[in-house]
């Protein structure tokens, strides 16, 4: 059976849910994976309001879209990270509040866990979102780090996020963070440190996402293969890497699109990434959940792109085969 092709909404949200709601079901797809912004899905309206999370239902019901996941990316940002005037930009303003960055903090962590009691109320499973991190900064390690710093990254970790994931464990949710550069596991190796930090606690898992794979020069399926039961949903992105002798991998503080960086977001299936090979590993870890376009191609007209990565998804996703091609010649 083939697995349920969505579309995160974050990248869409300009447009008013309805308006996405019509376009994804031209475009051909299963559902939608609603963004904790703009007005597709408001954490203190979901919990304000009793017939909120009901209308999101009916409003996506009503374009024949199922919903698996919401993502809250953006505050679970602000949990971990350094806070500065950065975050204004992506926080709701009764998270930043007067900007006081230990106000900030204790704000986006009561976020995070009212998110869970929302996904709660809305019915599906899975939070995906960020963790940020307190030593991004330290990545180069110079000066010299002190290993002892690096270790008190993952223990902040520990301290700010187990609370939140307690709720989570409470409300019966999971959250999938997006293995990402500026989170506190960015690879496999700073995943396997992260899930040790939390005990392996079940609430905790991962958003895989290959286009923040490739570029470092990490392959996605490796990433599978490292962590078959921790796969709680899967984002469908591409990237491409694009050295010439003069880009670099860290992009010389160029913005996305410019063609001066050493690499870039692409379509699905136009860039680096072997879609086959991760449905392929998919199977063998038994994942079935969604497979969600997050749409990213600053050279591209976004819905041209939705469209196109939506049938592509679909045709490169097959299920595992139910025998042995040479069950015929088995005892």
């Amino acid at each position: 059976m083939a697995r349920p092709v969505t579309l995160f909404t974050g990248q869409w949200a300009d447009l008013p849910l309805e308006e996405l709601c019509k376009k994804a079901r031209d475009f051909g797809y299963d559902g939608l994976e609603l963004a904790c912004w703009g007005d597709h899905f408001e954490v203190d309206k979901a919990l304000s309001d009793d017939t909120y999370c009901a209308k999101k239902r009916d409003l996506l019901a009503k374009h024949d879209l199922k919903l698996f996941a919401i993502s809250n990316h953006l505050v679970g940002q602000a949990v971990l990270d350094n806070i500065d005037e950065r975050h204004k930009t992506i926080l709701p303003e009764y998270v930043w509040g007067d900007g006081n960055a230990d106000g900030v903090t204790e704000r986006s962590i009561e976020e995070m866990k009212n998110t869970a009691r929302a996904a709660q109320k809305l019915g599906v499973g899975v939070v995906n979102g960020f963790t940020g991190s307190s030593i991004w900064h330290l990545i180069y390690d110079f000066p010299p780090t002190p290993r002892t710093m690096i270790e008190a990254g993952f223990q902040l970790l520990a301290d700010r996020w187990n609370p939140i994931l307690d709720v989570f464990q409470e409300c019966g949710i999971k959250f999938a963070l997006e293995v990402h550069p500026t989170e506190i596991a960015f690879d496999i190796y700073s995943a396997e440190w992260a899930l040790k930090a939390l005990d392996n606690r079940e609430e905790f898992g991962f958003n895989f996402d290959p286009s923040h794979l490739i570029w470092q020069g990490i392959d996605p399926v490796e990433f599978i293969r490292a962590f078959p039961d921790r796969i709680y949903h899967v984002h469908m992105k591409d990237a491409a890497t694009t050295l010439n002798g003069k880009t670099g991998i860290n992009s010389s503080h160029m913005p996305w699109g410019d063609p001066r960086r050493g690499w870039d977001f692409r379509s699905v299936g136009r860039g680096a990434v072997r879609f086959e090979e991760i449905i392929r590993a998919l199977n063998v870890v038994g994942y079935d959940g969604p497979l969600s376009i997050e749409w990213e191609d600053i050279g591209m007209d976004r819905e041209h792109g939705a469209r196109e990565s939506c049938q592509f998804v679909k045709n490169v996703d097959f299920a595992p085969s139910a025998h042995r091609f040479d069950d015929a010649f088995a005892d």
